[in-house]
C-alpha cells in the first residue's frame, strides 16, 4: 500500500512536468515545485495511512522475549526512531515527491552512487525479509491446521515456497490487484486480529489466569543484558514505514498543522496496539515455549482455550495469514519498481526495468523470488527454526538500518545544499531542529546496528563467528554488491529520457 501511495504521488508530479520546456533538470524542478494540492485528507485519514503502513502482528513474539522490559524499549523506540522517521520522511516526501522514494532523496543529496546504495539496501532487505514473513505464514497455518506436523521443516518450506510463488505470480497482474489485497488484508488480517488479541488479554487477566511473566514496576524499564539487547534492534523493523504518510501530506489543507496531529494520533494507535499485542503474547506463552514464527497464534490459542472457545483459533489464524499475505503482496512490487527506476538511470542492466503490459516489473519479481527461495531453505538446514527466523530477521534489520542512515543524513544535507527548495512540511526548529531530530535517530540507528551484530540466547553459534558472519553479510548486501555492479556498469544501460522516469515513477 505504501509503495502504491508513493507511485500515485509521483504520477501527480509527472502531470505537472508534462508540457514544460527546457532541460530534463528544469522539468524535474517543475515536477517538484508545482504540485497540485488536493486537500482531500483529514487528520484521521492521514493517521490511518500510517497505521496501515506500519502496524503488524508478526514481530510481537520477538519483543515478547523481553517480557515487561519490552514496554520500556517501545517507549525508547517511539521517541528515538518512530517519531523522527515520520517527521523527516514528511519533509523529504513533500519536498522531493519523486519516483523511487529514498532513492530520489539520497540521490538528490549525495549523488547517483549513494542513491543506488540506498535503493539497493531497500530492495535487498526485502529479499532477506520475505522468508521471515513466509515462515510466519507457514508456522501459523501449521499450528492451527496441522499441529502434528508443526515441526516438519519440509512441510514448512513447501508452504513457504508455494505461497511466495503464488503471490509473485499474482503481482504480475499489476498494482490494482495488489492494492485490493493490501486494503482487505490491513483490516481483516491486522486490525481485527490485534483488536481480538487485546480483548482476549483483558478476559484472560480478569479470569485470574496465571501470567507467564512476573510483574514489577522496575521490570518495565529497558534492560541491557547481552542476551536481550539484540532483540531491541528489531524495533527498526517494527516501526519501519512511518515515513510513507509523508507522500500524502500534500493532500491536506495545512501540512504544517495537520501532519503533526496525524503523526500524534497514529503514534498513539500504533504504540498502544503494539504494546498490548506484545504483552498478550508475553503473558500467555512462557518464554521457553515461545516460537518466534508462531508466537502470536500460540497466544491466541492459549487465550481461546481459557474461555472454552478453542475452535475459534483456526479462523483467527486464517485472518492473520491473510494479513501477512497482504503485507507480502504490498512489498513484492514496490521495491522492485524502484529498482527499475535506478536501472533507468543506468545503475543496473536494462533487464531490471522490464515490465509487462500491466506495469509489473516481471524480471525483478522473478529474480527476487528465486533468491528469497534460497534463503527460505535456511529453515531446513539450520537446526532451530527460532535460530533461522532470528538470523534472517536480524540481517533484514541490519540492511534496513543502512538505508535509514542514508535517508536521515540526506535530510540534513538537503537543508544546507537546497535550503530554499519548497517544502510544504518542514521539521520545526530550522537547521538546529533538523539536526536534533535526525541526529537522535542516527544515534539510535547506529546503536541498533551494533547490538544487532550479536547473537541472542536463541542462537547456538559462537559469538565471534556470529558477529563476523552478520557483519560480513550486512556489508555484502548493502555496499559490496552495489559497488561491484557500479564498477561494471555501462553507459548503454541508461534509458532514454532517464530523468523523466523519476518524475513519472515508472521505469516500464
Amino acid at each position: 500500500m505504501a509503495d502504491k501511495q508513493r507511485q500515485l504521488s509521483s504520477k501527480r508530479a509527472s502531470r505537472q512536468a508534462q508540457g514544460s520546456a527546457g532541460s530534463a533538470a528544469q522539468e524535474a524542478a517543475k515536477a517538484r515545485n508545482h504540485i497540485p494540492r488536493k486537500a482531500t485528507l483529514g487528520v484521521f485519514a492521514l493517521a490511518m495511512i500510517e497505521v496501515n503502513a506500519v502496524l503488524t502482528v508478526r514481530n510481537f513474539p520477538s519483543m515478547a522475549e523481553l517480557g515487561w522490559h519490552a514496554i520500556g524499549w517501545y517507549v525508547v523506540g517511539l521517541v528515538l526512531f518512530f517519531l523522527p522517521l515520520a517527521l523527516v520522511g514528511a519533509e523529504l516526501a513533500t519536498g522531493w515527491p519523486r519516483g523511487g522514494g529514498v532513492y530520489a532523496w539520497v540521490r538528490e543529496a549525495f549523488g547517483e552512487k549513494s542513491g543506488f546504495v540506498a535503493i539497493w539496501s531497500d530492495w535487498s532487505e526485502n529479499i532477506v525479509w520475505f522468508p521471515t514473513v513466509l515462515s510466519f505464514i507457514s508456522s501459523t497455518l501449521a499450528f492451527a491446521l496441522f499441529p502434528s506436523l508443526e515441526d516438519n521443516r519440509w512441510l514448512m518450506v513447501v508452504i513457504m515456497l508455494g505461497v511466495f510463488w503464488l503471490v509473485t505470480l499474482a503481482s504480475f497482474l499489476g498494482e490494482r490487484l495488489s492494492g485490493l489485497i493490501s486494503n482487505i488484508g490491513a483490516i481483516l488480517g491486522v486490525l481485527i486480529p490485534i483488536g481480538l488479541l487485546i480483548v482476549l488479554l483483558v478476559v484472560y487477566v480478569i479470569q485470574g489466569n496465571p501470567s507467564a511473566i512476573e510483574f514489577s514496576p522496575g521490570g518495565m524499564l529497558p534492560n541491557f543484558t547481552s542476551g536481550s539487547l539484540p532483540f531491541v534492534a528489531t524495533m527498526v523493523l517494527l516501526f519501519a514505514g512511518m515515513e510513507m504518510a509523508g507522500f500524502h501530506a500534500l493532500e491536506t489543507k495545512n501540512p504544517a498543522h495537520d501532519f503533526p496531529k496525524a503523526i500524534g494520533l497514529s503514534a498513539v494507535i500504533i504504540f498502544g496496539m503494539t504494546v498490548l499485542g506484545t504483552m498478550a503474547v508475553a503473558i500467555t506463552v512462557p518464554a521457553k515455549d515461545l516460537s518466534l514464527a508462531s508466537g502470536v497464534i500460540q497466544a491466541v490459542s492459549a487465550m481461546m482455550d481459557s474461555v472454552g472457545v478453542g475452535w475459534l483459533t483456526i479462523p483467527i489464524a486464517l485472518m492473520i495469514v491473510i494479513g501477512a499475505i497482504a503485507q507480502l503482496s504490498t512489498y513484492l512490487s514496490g521495491p522492485a519498481k524502484a529498482m527499475g527506476l535506478a536501472a533507468a538511470q543506468g545503475d543496473m542492466p536494462p533487464i531490471w526495468r522490464e515490465h509487462n503490459h500491466h506495469g509489473a516489473p516481471v524480471a525483478v519479481l522473478v529474480i527476487q523470488a528465486s533468491i528469497s527461495s534460497v534463503f527460505a531453505l535456511l529453515f531446513v538446514f539450520i537446526p532451530s527454526i527460532n535460530s533461522a527466523y532470528w538470523i534472517l530477521t536480524a540481517l533484514t534489520t541490519q540492511v534496513l538500518i543502512v538505508m535509514y542512515l542514508l535517508m536521515f543524513a540526506a535530510a540534513i544535507k538537503l537543508r544546507y545544499s537546497q535550503p530554499d527548495a519548497p517544502r510544504p512540511y518542514r521539521v520545526p526548529g530550522g537547521k538546529i531542529g533538523m539536526w536534533v531530530v535526525s541526529g537522535v535517530a542516527l544515534v539510535a540507528l547506529i546503536f541498533s546496528f551494533i547490538v544487532g551484530l550479536f547473537p541472542t540466547d536463541e542462537t547456538s553459534a559462537p559469538t565471534w563467528l556470529y558477529f563476523i558472519l552478520m557483519l560480513g553479510g550486512s556489508i555484502v548486501l548493502t555496499v559490496g554488491i552495489p559497488f561491484i555492479i557500479w564498477k561494471f556498469r555501462k553507459p548503454s544501460w541508461r534509458a532514454k529520457n532517464a530523468e523523466q522516469y523519476l518524475t513519472s515513477g515508472d521505469a516500464g
